[in-house]
């Protein structure tokens, strides 16, 4: 069996990431240690910037985040699309894609949204009355998965119409939804729709997508956090895509 490649590599070390630019390959972004003090850091600095790639100086506790290897190198790349926070980016790929319609805390949609980049989302659109500072709040709950991945603000309907556009099938995960997700084909080019902590996703956005999604609940309290039912929806995408031949 095969999976589907993710949108996103991440390199690590100046040796990988070298030759990379050596291949041409489209190295968006670069994280680079403040500690970090070899020539051979310095040049791969220059030649990212070159290149068009953002350059970032962080902390060693965000490469230690941010690594899958350990102890973390002193320099991360990003190498795939462009995470522009547009709307087009967002829908560019033939992967999933997530709406959050109408949510009310900046932190849950930050745990979406760094919930939804770890899973190898193409992109997060946000339809969310957040202020600045609650845009910023919520980027920063995601870990600034934004840096990796386009995140962009829009409403519900733009981002819909556009999905269509795209060839995208619309499923909601709501609690008036009448298939589990492991029931339903999550294969292909989807935008995932999930609604506001309280009210859920408003009637006219849950009326004009394809099928509705709803997974199990036993237990008293009435409904999952929002990240948990991004989580549980995003990981049996996965497992589907694992079993692809």
């Amino acid at each position: 069996m095969s999976r589907a490649p993710s949108p996103r590599q991440q390199l690590s070390g100046p040796d990988a990431i070298a030759a990379a630019l050596d291949a041409g390959a489209p190295v968006r972004h670069l994280l680079v240690s403040r500690a970090a003090q070899s020539e051979a850091v310095a040049a791969l600095v220059e030649r990212a910037r070159g290149a068009g790639a953002r350059v970032q100086e962080t902390s060693e506790r965000d490469l230690w985040r941010m690594s899958a290897q350990s102890p973390p190198p002193d320099c991360l790349a990003l190498v795939g699309p462009d995470p522009a926070p547009t709307l087009d980016a967002a829908l560019a790929g033939d992967g999933a894609a997530w709406l959050l319609a109408e949510t009310s805390y900046p932190g849950n949609a930050g745990f979406v949204i760094r919930t939804a980049e770890v899973s190898g989302a193409d992109g997060v659109i946000v339809d969310a009355p957040f202020d600045a500072a609650a845009r910023r709040a919520a980027l920063r709950a995601s870990m600034h998965a934004d840096r990796f991945m386009p995140v962009c603000f829009a409403a519900a309907t733009d981002a819909m119409e556009a999905a269509r556009a795209r060839g995208r099938r619309l499923l909601a995960v709501e609690d008036c939804g009448e298939r589990a997700p492991w029931e339903a084909d999550l294969c292909g080019p989807v935008l995932f729709v999930v609604g506001g902590e309280k009210q859920g996703i408003p009637v006219r956005v849950l009326e004009a997508c394809d099928a509705v999604l709803r997974i199990p609940m036993r237990g008293f309290v009435p409904a999952y956090n929002l990240q948990a039912a991004v989580a549980a929806v995003a990981a049996e995408r996965l497992r589907q895509d694992a079993l692809r031949p």
